[in-house]
């Protein structure tokens, strides 16, 4: 196991647990290959280094029944790459493109290669989020996300930024909240 493998499945573990995500749930990742290899976001894509950070968060979800959405890069308006069995039974809209490492990014390129039947959306609202390298993935996040401190703060040179997300608290004062939603 490479070093990337390893800083990717133990984050990717570690948010699944501080979620409590589990079958049916949405995880979001957006990933900079080229921050992972020290250099500028959209600058050197890394179709290799992607994939080994695909397959890790991919071995994580897959035994958990947990979904991904695999963010594009900015040139296909941060769209997702989505199991077609996701998008059917959250009536999401498919798009028409395939992610290549310079238009997507290698990050959506690998999950497209890697998900069994991968199909593209423009919008979800993901239940939790890794954000590797400055990815800004919060768009695809559901309204109330909380930041999580991993062990892990990076994944090669790249940033990780995490997110879980909760249902709102509404009610005031004298309400009485479900601590599990918390």
């Amino acid at each position: 196991m490479s070093t990337l493998y390893e800083q990717a499945y133990r984050a990717a573990d570690e948010l699944l647990t501080a979620s409590k995500l589990g079958k049916g749930d949405l995880l979001v990742v957006g990933c900079s290959s080229s921050e992972i290899t020290g250099s500028k976001i959209g600058t050197d894509s890394k179709p290799e280094t992607a994939g080994e950070v695909f397959s890790a968060i991919y071995d994580v979800i897959k035994g958990k029944g947990v979904f991904l959405a695999a963010q594009c890069c900015e040139h296909l308006n941060r769209a997702l790459v989505v199991e077609k069995s996701f998008a059917e039974a959250h009536d999401l809209e498919i798009v028409n493109v395939i992610p290549q490492p310079k238009a997507g990014g290698s990050f959506a390129t690998a999950a497209y290669k890697g998900l069994e039947h991968p199909v593209l959306v423009e919008t979800v609202k993901a239940d939790a989020g890794l954000d590797i390298g400055g990815t800004l993935i919060g768009m695809h996040l559901k309204k109330v996300a909380v930041p999580v401190r991993l062990s892990t703060n990076r994944i090669g040179e790249a940033c990780l930024i995490a997110a879980r997300t909760r249902p709102k608290y509404i009610g005031g004062q004298r309400a009485v909240y479900n601590e599990d939603l918390a």
